[in-house]
C-alpha cells in the first residue's frame, strides 16, 4: 500500500518529496491546499472518504502515517 500511495501523490505533487520528512505538515511541507488535494487523490484512487475527525497532523505528518490511514479506512 504505501509504495502504490507513495506512487501517487508523488505523480499528483510531484514537487514534493513525500519520503524526505516524517514531519510534512509540521514542518510546512505540506499546507492546507495540498492537504485538500491529497484527500481528493486518495479518494478518487481508492473509492474512500477521509472523515473530518481523521484530517488531522499525525495522519498526514508522513507517507508511512497516510499509508495506515487509507489502509484503516480502506
Amino acid at each position: 500500500m504505501r509504495d502504490e500511495l507513495l506512487e501517487l501523490l508523488s505523480n499528483e505533487f510531484p514537487e514534493i518529496d513525500f519520503e524526505e520528512s516524517d514531519t510534512m505538515v509540521d514542518d510546512g511541507i505540506l499546507d492546507s491546499l495540498t492537504i485538500t488535494g491529497i484527500i481528493a487523490a486518495i479518494t478518487m484512487e481508492y473509492g474512500i472518504e477521509i472523515p473530518f475527525e481523521e484530517i488531522s497532523e499525525d495522519n498526514f505528518n508522513s507517507i508511512d502515517a497516510l499509508a495506515d490511514l487509507v489502509e484503516r479506512l480502506s
